[in-house]
């Protein structure tokens, strides 16, 4: 099950994953862009809020009805704003707190039975949350959504360390700059020139299928092989606040 499969990485690694033989079902809240995914791939398409308890109970029974699942791709999430701390709007920053950490927890609360029937049935399953280098350096501007990334990264710690002895992967993947067709410019609430001056200069960012490329690896990694943690960068960002602008070029 693949998580914000309606754009972006989501969708992405909805594709790589059906494409390498995968059953994928495709959760999101846009129906009809899930239709679309479902009707040119073959993913199985469930809209679903992830912020909405009672949508994720109803996710959970009807995969158990279905035969349930035995990966859980958390994608979903996102930011809003970039406002300085002192000028942050309390509802962005509980959005993202809701749609980053309590999706995750509420996700992983509700799947458990049905991921450990997997386990048992094929050895092994996995859980693999895409968090994001905010979760590991604080930036100005950024406090929101450095601290609801830094507060799903440590739920997947935490939620490896209480699944030891089970044969339960748990993988975190943390992408710097990646641009997708939403992402910034969501968080910039639709500013298109702000969101295409982001990534001005940059040679080369990564996209959506650089790191649903990443997902596919550690999914079809050997069964006893866990990737805690892996995070990944454009050549052009060596740290979060370091980004050349221009061409790269040896000294």
């Amino acid at each position: 099950m693949v998580t914000g499969a309606s754009s972006g990485i989501g969708e992405a690694t909805a594709r790589l994953l059906r494409a390498r033989g995968w059953e994928v079902v495709g959760v999101a809240r846009r129906a009809d862009r899930l239709a679309a995914l479902a009707a040119e791939t073959g993913v199985v398409a469930r809209a679903a809020d992830l912020t909405d308890a009672d949508d994720i109970a109803a996710l959970a029974a009807w995969l158990d009805e279905t035969g349930g699942v035995d990966a859980l791709v958390h994608i979903a999430g996102g930011a809003r704003g970039t406002d300085r701390i002192e000028d942050g709007d309390p509802e962005d920053w509980r959005w993202m707190f809701e749609v980053n950490v309590l999706a995750g927890q509420q996700l992983v609360a509700s799947l458990l039975p049905t991921l450990r029937r997997a386990a048992d049935d094929v050895g092994h399953a996995d859980l693999l949350f895409v968090t994001s280098t905010a979760a590991q350096t604080a930036y100005p501007g950024g406090g929101g959504y450095n601290a609801a990334k830094a507060g799903e990264s440590m739920l997947v710690h935490a939620l490896r360390q209480e699944l030891n002895g089970e044969p339960l992967r748990v993988t975190e993947i943390a992408p710097g700059m990646v641009r997708t067709e939403e992402f910034t410019l969501n968080r910039l609430g639709g500013d298109r020139a702000a969101a295409d001056k982001l990534y001005e200069g940059v040679e080369a960012p990564l996209v959506a299928e650089d790191v649903a490329d990443v997902i596919a690896y550690a999914l079809d990694a050997p069964g006893h092989v866990n990737l805690d943690l892996v995070t990944l960068r454009p050549v052009a960002q060596s740290a979060q606040h370091l980004l050349a602008r221009g061409p790269l070029k040896t000294r």
